[in-house]
């Protein structure tokens, strides 16, 4: 509990951040402000995610920012495997490999980009029933672990979704009356 309690002190702090570098009078965005707001959006917390998101909806705000709002999603693995969303957890993980690397400090912050990734996916498993949720979890590590490991979901196979495909229809064919 502390844990989670300090992630969301320092969430707020970071988006707090943000919105007063925002605020500020109009001057050019410095290398510092930069990786400030970055990093706020590259957090493993739901406030961080939503805020990164709100962002990625209106980005004008940002635009001095020069971030690089391109992705291929999922790269060659699919964005919403057995109809599960992760399109919008591989879009922000995008985000942070892309625009970390711009700015020469991925390696230092490799562990968390992955480890949001992994965050971001458990959520979205949490809004689907109980019956499959434990089919999505286990993509949902099968995604971290291609990008902990080979730096992209790329490296998911089809016999891991074939897997948790298998797992969801056991779930579900026992879930039936």
């Amino acid at each position: 509990m502390p844990r989670r309690l300090a992630t969301l002190l320092t969430s707020g702090a970071l988006a707090l951040l943000a919105t007063l570098v925002i605020a500020s009078p109009a001057a050019a965005v410095t290398p510092s402000q930069r990786l400030s707001v970055l990093s706020s959006w590259t957090q493993t917390s739901a406030s961080s995610y939503t805020s990164w998101n709100s962002a990625r909806v209106n980005r004008a705000p940002w635009a001095e920012y020069n971030f690089t709002w391109s992705t291929d999603y999922c790269s060659s693995s699919p964005d919403n495997p057995l109809g599960f969303t992760f399109n919008l957890g591989c879009y922000r993980h995008d985000f942070g490999y892309r625009n970390y690397k711009a700015v020469g400090q991925f390696t230092a912050n490799k562990p968390r980009l992955d480890n949001a990734f992994y965050e971001d996916l458990k959520r979205v498993c949490t809004t689907y029933n109980s019956v499959v949720r434990p089919a999505c979890y286990s993509l949902a590590w099968t995604y971290y672990q291609a990008v902990h490991i080979f730096g992209s979901v790329a490296a998911v196979q089809q016999a891991d979704i074939d897997r948790a495909a298998r797992m969801k229809a056991k779930a579900e064919a026992q879930a039936r009356p």
